[in-house]
């Protein structure tokens, strides 16, 4: 079913950085009459929703994932005819609607859009007809018996414009299971928005070109999962000038917990089934040819099954709904790059072990925006600086007082400079300079048989690329997260879990988008019980978020949760909302009554999932 909205924009921009950002610690409600008390207000912050209801929207996917694993939903998707010439537009967003009752894990979701290679562009990748690039990943949080959850999540996908503007498929992959104890059905409905341009709302800035890093598969998300690395032939443009990165990287099955995981040379020391080897350092490489071209220290995603569900309901954990994506300048290659063969791309993740091996698995991808000359004279010039080594620096210390009872600390570094001179077709010569500062640390400490656990990692980092001395690309962030887990018997059937984690980031992606400034810190506490007849457990979770970018815009919010209910919600900044929110009283209890009695489906630890009796 296609339903097509085209709207004008008559109030100022929200930044496509700003509302996925604060939807990340997103309300979700465990009663669906009262998702509009939860979610109304943020929704009536997007600018896109202060326009005339005149914009072409496509309801173009509606489908009940049941047990889905290998059965993606695909999707023929055009664009529309009567918005302005096809990416004209002043932005794109995607609606993704999902409603659940009963009891289900946490799913990943994957949103890809392939589209069909006009053979007048004169590209290739890995030699195919198609471009497939995933715009989107997400995951979902866990649903309620009873009246059931739902959530709405509104993504700006303006930045891929040049792939919405022509016809193509695009395809939702959420794999999810149905079997005894996991009967929670999700339920989904997926539209495009797209917003005509005017004098007062100009088109979005947008790459010549988009050249995905991904599997084109044609019936599922276009992820790869690594190890081994995933590569692929690239071929650009003669006169391709500027190539920006973004990377997609996230951890799973015994690498969702991947920062809880312990040195090689310490797992000897651990009981079985707490956690994984290979260390809780993970760098993401990009490799143009076999070089290092830049890399990636990633954020800490905690998905809504992980250590003790009941602190992510109703606001799930930062970052879970929108997993984060990271950006590297890779024009100083474009000399390279711009010579009209094909080139391999190389993503891969690597530990601070010795061997730099890491457990299965991660999903990785990525996209290349290209920027070409005026000129269609192929572009030349020269690599005139490469200091980067092909590993980063660590070290691993730490000290045994006995089996189960030992402390350690990993630390790592990288520091890489690239740069060069590109010379352009039309005799424009820009000298880039690509600079990478990265610091990772993580300490833990096992007491009393491993039953009492502690996790202090902070990442921090700054990227910067600067093109005749003009910033072009800009990532300065700090990710640090403390997590303290007790069991709380010896049977390992309840405990309790403290998490404090921030998502500190100044960031300019490239020349296409805003400047952003985020600041989000998020400290929850709880308690998770196993039972007959349906785990159940509480928890509190308190959340402050702050947003400025390079167009004025602010955005403040304090919103707290204590028991399923929300017990604080303040905002302020240019662009706050009015409506007002009235809290819900709270069961404090941990008793077995009240808030206590939702039933979850188990949880995710380190070592494994524990689903109860």
């Amino acid at each position: 079913m296609i339903k097509l909205t085209c709207r004008m924009r008559i109030f100022k921009r929200f930044p496509e950085e700003c509302f996925p950002r604060f939807q990340d610690f997103y309300l979700y409600s465990s009663d669906a009459g009262a998702l509009g008390s939860l979610t109304s207000k943020l929704r009536n912050h997007l600018w896109f929703l202060r326009m005339q209801n005149n914009a072409p929207s496509k309801c173009f996917s509606r489908r009940d994932f049941a047990f889905s694993f290998g059965s993606a939903e695909v999707v023929q998707l055009n664009p529309p005819t009567d918005c302005g010439a096809p990416g004209s537009w002043a932005a794109i967003t995607l609606n993704f609607t999902v409603t659940s009752n009963g009891t289900q894990f946490d799913r990943l979701g994957i949103f890809t859009f392939q589209k069909t290679e006009s053979a007048a562009v004169p590209v290739q990748v890995s030699r195919r007809d198609a471009h497939s690039q995933i715009v989107w990943r997400t995951s979902t949080p866990e649903p309620t018996r009873g009246d059931g959850i739902i959530w709405t999540y509104i993504k700006d996908v303006s930045q891929y414009i040049p792939l919405f503007a022509e016809p193509g498929t695009f395809i939702l992959q959420l794999d999810n299971l149905i079997q005894t104890g996991l009967d929670g059905v999700y339920s989904t409905t997926l539209q495009a928005t797209y917003y005509a341009s005017s004098p007062s709302a100009p088109p979005a800035k947008k790459a010549d070109l988009i050249l995905p890093l991904s599997t084109f598969a044609n019936d599922t998300g276009n992820d790869a999962s690594v190890p081994p690395s995933f590569s692929l032939n690239v071929t650009f443009p003669r006169n391709t000038v500027q190539v920006y990165a973004e990377l997609f990287a996230s951890g799973n099955a015994q690498e969702e917990f991947w920062y809880s995981n312990i040195p090689n040379e310490f797992f000897s020391q651990i009981p079985a089934g707490i956690t994984n080897g290979d260390g809780p350092f993970r760098e993401v490489r990009l490799l143009i040819d076999g070089q290092v071209a830049g890399v990636v220290f990633p954020y800490a995603v905690i998905f809504t099954g992980g250590f003790t569900p009941p602190l992510w309901r109703p606001i799930t954990s930062y970052g879970a709904l929108e997993l984060p994506t990271y950006f590297l300048d890779v024009t100083p290659f474009v000399p390279v790059l711009a010579d009209g063969n094909p080139h391999n791309f190389t993503i891969d993740v690597i530990s601070s072990e010795s061997n730099h091996t890491i457990n299965q698995n991660w999903f990785v991808s990525g996209l290349l925006q290209v920027i070409t000359d005026s000129s269609s004279d192929p572009t030349t010039g020269n690599i005139t600086l490469y200091q980067v080594e092909e590993f980063p620096e660590t070290t691993t210390a730490g000290s045994v007082r006995a089996v189960g009872d030992f402390d350690f600390t990993v630390t790592a570094s990288r520091s890489l400079r690239i740069e060069a001179d590109v010379v352009s077709g039309s005799g424009q010569i820009n000298h880039v300079v690509f600079t990478q500062e990265l610091a990772y640390s993580n300490f833990q400490d096992y007491k009393q048989n491993a039953s009492l656990q502690t996790i202090q990692q902070n990442t921090t980092g700054t990227v910067v690329s600067t093109h005749n001395g003009s910033v072009a690309v800009s990532d300065k962030f700090s990710y640090p997260i403390d997590i303290d887990f007790v069991f709380l018997s010896p049977d390992e059937t309840n405990w309790t879990t403290f998490i404090d984690h921030s998502y500190d980031r100044d960031l300019l992606p490239n020349p296409l988008r805003l400047a952003t400034t985020i600041r989000n810190r998020q400290s929850a506490d709880g308690f998770f019980q196993l039972a007959t007849g349906g785990n159940f457990g509480n928890g509190t979770n308190n959340n402050t978020f702050s947003y400025v970018d390079s167009a004025g815009n602010t955005y403040n919010r304090r919103v707290n949760a204590a028991f399923n209910n929300i017990t604080l919600d303040e905002e302020s900044g240019s662009l706050a909302g009015s409506a007002e929110f009235l809290p819900a009283s709270a069961d404090n209890s941990l008793d077995g009554s009240g808030a206590t009695q939702l039933h979850f489906a188990g949880a995710k630890l380190p070592g494994g999932i524990k689903e109860g009796f």
